[in-house]
């Protein structure tokens, strides 16, 4: 059987990168799929850094050439915590390299150009996918703060230098329209599908076709407006050629050194086939405060929570009862640029979990929040939760959500067995605080519960979303909490006799716990 002519696509990238942030980026290149396509490379090293350099120089995927452009080197490119800070000559500079890498595409006779950023983690389809959009040009999107306390914000636009508001040519709009129109277009962009825009960049698939009519990124200037994807962008839309973005496969955007921790994580979902939802770009407008309690955490799973959190809250409040390693420093550093607000006990009050929680609570409802999202350091909520959330808090009706709780024995597999069955019940773990009502508590030394009751009907509203707990996911946890309630609870009044001596079973029932595609 003949088989079919690959296409041959060359990805392009200028390359001015920390060793990093570089190494994702090559290590997501070497794996894209390709099954109708072959892959080829080409970067221009404009690198300070010699590691970087050599990084480029040992890329080598099977099956694929890659070829290397000496830049100018001794860039003046700023990047930071904050922002990224760009002058005229460093965007002239790169428009250059772009155009550069277009005319060896166009010359080598290339079906396709991917240009992409060296700060972009894609997903292994995407290739495969973007081509079957039959496309001239197609971005793939990716979301980020351009600004350290920013909004999350797409990597297209629709209009001039980054408009983001819908309109007629000519059409006058008051703020309010201008804002209910804006966000009416972000919402759009998170559902999976094929949009027309006015700009994109940083990852963009062009064919040979859009390549020969001329577009390329030379500064028009006659234009006041800055930055050479908009020039290409400009000159694409007087070509004739639209411009379109794909939200099926979001890529990951590395824009910041504290953004390579959740590498991990948008790599396991990729491998999982789940939405991509870590770092979750915090969509709603509604305020929502983590609450939490921690002890001795480190090399837990505290910072794998807090590294996915991070962009879907706007303030954390943080009881630190009493760690002796560094929980503390991990909150601090993974919660960088969040309102935080870590209260540190000198001496562990878990012994009276009525008093703890009381004082998370208490210092949870000083800042005055809108939605308290209350989470133990070992819960992990299942992405589609953060994909759904903002349409959760837009509910006037709600005032309290339950998710089903799984009492992970091991990473992959949950217990299930007539003393250990959460997961057939609803955990409250997200409410709206309502200061002008009387919240209750249950006095109980232990299993308190990690909310107040509010006092008159408070109705939880159940939702399929459910949270993997790895509190008794390792033996020595396990031995450890049955050690603490052997302690604390020797006569088992506030728990079960049965389940305390059931901990450490040789021989549990246990459930493999499956990902689901909600779509």
């Amino acid at each position: 059987m003949n088989q079919l002519k690959k296409q041959r696509i060359i990805i392009g990238s200028p390359v001015f990168q920390s060793p990093e942030i570089l190494e994702a980026f090559l290590n997501s290149l070497s794996h894209l799929k390709k099954e109708t396509i072959s892959v080829d490379y080409i970067f221009t090293d404009d690198n300070k850094d010699v590691q970087s350099s050599r990084l480029l120089e040992e890329f080598s995927p099977e099956g694929s050439a890659v070829t290397i452009l000496q830049g100018l080197k001794g860039s003046s490119y700023v990047c930071n915590e904050e922002s990224h800070h760009w002058s005229d000559a460093l965007m002239y500079r790169v428009a250059n390299y772009k155009n550069e890498i277009i005319r060896y595409a166009i010359k080598q006779q290339y079906d396709y150009l991917f240009f992409i950023d060296s700060d972009i983690i894609v997903h292994p389809d995407l290739l495969e996918h973007l081509k079957k959009a039959e496309k001239e040009i197609v971005s793939e999107i990716f979301w980020s703060k351009w600004h350290y306390n920013t909004p999350f914000e797409p990597n297209v636009w629709l209009f001039d230098e980054y408009d983001l508001v819908p309109r007629q040519l000519g059409e006058e709009l008051d703020e309010k329209e201008m804002e209910k129109r804006k966000s009416e277009f972000l919402n759009q962009l998170k559902v999976p599908g094929l949009y027309k825009v006015g700009g994109l960049g940083a990852c963009t698939l062009i064919s040979r076709s859009a390549l020969l009519k001329g577009v390329d990124f030379s500064p028009i200037m006659n234009l006041t407006i800055h930055g050479e994807d908009r020039f290409f962008c400009i000159r694409a839309e007087v070509l004739g050629i639209p411009l379109y973005v794909d939200t099926h496969f979001p890529a990951y955007h590395i824009y910041r050194k504290r953004d390579l921790p959740g590498v991990t994580d948008y790599i396991q979902q990729c491998k999982e086939g789940a939405p991509f939802t870590i770092y979750h770009p915090k969509w709603s407008t509604h305020k929502i405060t983590l609450s939490m309690i921690v002890r001795n955490e480190e090399g837990r799973y505290l910072k794998r929570l807090l590294s996915g959190l991070k962009n879907c809250i706007d303030e954390a409040v943080i009881i630190d009862d009493a760690s002796t390693d560094n929980t503390a420093s991990i909150c601090r550093e993974e919660l960088q640029g969040i309102d935080l607000h870590l209260i540190t006990n000198e001496q562990s009050m878990f012994s009276n979990e009525y008093r703890l929680r009381k004082l998370q609570w208490e210092e949870t409802v000083k800042t005055k929040p809108e939605w308290i999202l209350n989470l133990d350091a070992d819960e992990i909520i299942e992405p589609d939760f953060w994909k759904d959330l903002y349409k959760l808090l837009d509910q006037k009706d709600v005032n309290a959500y339950g998710l089903r709780l799984y009492d992970m024995w091991n990473d992959t597999q949950y217990r299930d067995d007539k003393l250990w069955n959460a997961h057939t019940r609803y955990h409250t773990v997200l409410i709206r605080y309502q200061p002008e009502v009387t919240y209750k508590w249950n006095t109980k030394a232990q299993h308190c519960g990690r909310f107040p009751v509010c006092e008159g009907s408070e109705l939880i509203t159940e939702t399929p979303y459910r949270i993997q707990h790895f509190g008794w996911a390792r033996e020595e946890d396990r031995l450890e909490k049955k050690r603490r309630y052997e302690r604390l609870d020797p006569d088992a009044v506030y728990g079960i006799k049965e389940q305390y001596d059931s901990i450490m079973d040789s021989n549990p029932n246990l459930k493999e716990w499956k990902v689901y595609d909600r779509k």
